[in-house]
């Protein structure tokens, strides 16, 4: 689309919002969201079609050592079967708002063979978690690299059945410090600035968890620092379903996908994204802003205003799934709601 097309349906965007009954902008944000659906799909009739949630789920080496997580890392594969069975916040979610959903082994600690023909789950599994990253590097390049292009492919897929909105979501024991350590990379703020309780952190375990991804950034320094690059990072701290998102951020954008924005270790994907293709936030709304302390910074680092505020630090793609609703009543007070013209209502002079 050229500049001069792009303005003329800015303008023809901006128009249609500012001449229905109401005073300008008095829906506030539900105007800048219709606004950034119709320039996302690049039409003065912007809809939202089959919406979906996918929630990659992964392990991480470093959960097996008990030092960054409460939880054993056995609760990764027991959430799946949950997810799958309907039992999880997540679920409940989708079904209230009829929003599809899919679940991704990108990398977890066991075998679902069983789950193969189930409609929901996609067998993407590139290895049995991450390696530990106090050890060693959590990842091979190789490896990475395979998770990003079947985050591609997983979105191309949806996408290709009419999906024309997508938020992203996760689980694994241990991710909160992958996403954690990727932040004070790409931030630059120190590790205590970027960690937090996770889920079911007590303060003396939150302090030992800091300890801890200290000793790993300060281990890895040498090999990040030497070409910062996002599969560095990734090679670094993981995890499976974090590099997997960052290939779907990547896809859902270039298929002019909505893409909505959950909490601290989906916005931590797309830090890396973004790293890659600058572009990628233009098709971004972010739901909420997460009760882990890092993830305001990572939206003041983003430049980014989320829609919802309620302390909510569950992961799932919890957030997203809550505002996929929000931006369908954007959509539809612009395509249902009546002009000053139709209806025959007086606007001021």
């Amino acid at each position: 689309m050229s500049t001069k097309t792009i303005t003329d349906l800015r303008q023809e965007l901006q128009y249609k919002i500012d001449t229905k009954t109401k005073p300008p902008g008095s829906l506030g944000r539900l105007e800048e969201i219709a606004l950034q659906v119709g320039m996302i799909q690049q039409t003065s009739k912007p809809c939202i079609a089959h919406p979906h949630i996918v929630v990659f789920a992964a392990d991480h080496g470093i959960a097996a050592t008990g030092l960054v997580n409460p939880y054993p890392q056995a609760v990764t594969a027991q959430m799946v079967l949950n997810f799958i069975h309907g039992g999880a916040a997540i679920n409940v979610f989708c079904r209230q708002h009829n929003i599809q959903l899919r679940i991704v082994d990108a990398g977890v600690n066991a075998d679902f063979n069983h789950l193969t023909t189930h409609r929901q789950f996609i067998d993407a599994k590139i290895g049995y978690g991450t390696r530990n990253y106090l050890e060693e590097q959590a990842v091979s390049e190789k490896e990475a690299g395979s998770a990003i292009k079947k985050g591609r492919e997983i979105v191309e897929a949806i996408h290709a059945g009419g999906c024309n909105c997508i938020g992203f979501g996760e689980m694994g024991i241990g991710n909160t410090s992958s996403a954690s350590l990727i932040m004070s990379v790409i931030t630059s703020l120190p590790v205590d600035q970027c960690v937090g309780l996770g889920t079911g952190t007590n303060e003396e375990q939150l302090s030992k968890k800091i300890k801890t991804l200290e000793q790993v950034h300060k281990k890895h320094k040498n090999f990040v620092g030497l070409s910062v690059s996002a599969m560095r990072i990734l090679q670094a701290f993981g995890g499976f379903e974090i590099a997997m998102m960052t290939g779907a951020f990547l896809e859902a954008a270039e298929k002019r996908m909505v893409i909505v924005v959950d909490g601290f270790i989906c916005t931590a994907a797309l830090l890396l994204a973004h790293m890659i293709d600058h572009r990628v936030l233009s098709n971004c709304i972010f739901a909420h802003t997460s009760g882990e302390q890092g993830h305001e910074k990572m939206l003041r680092y983003l430049h980014a205003q989320p829609l919802l505020d309620l302390k909510m630090r569950l992961g799932e793609g919890t957030g997203a799934a809550l505002a996929i609703p929000l931006i369908q009543s954007a959509l539809n007070f612009l395509e249902e709601m009546a002009s000053f013209e139709s209806a025959g209502v007086s606007d001021k002079e």
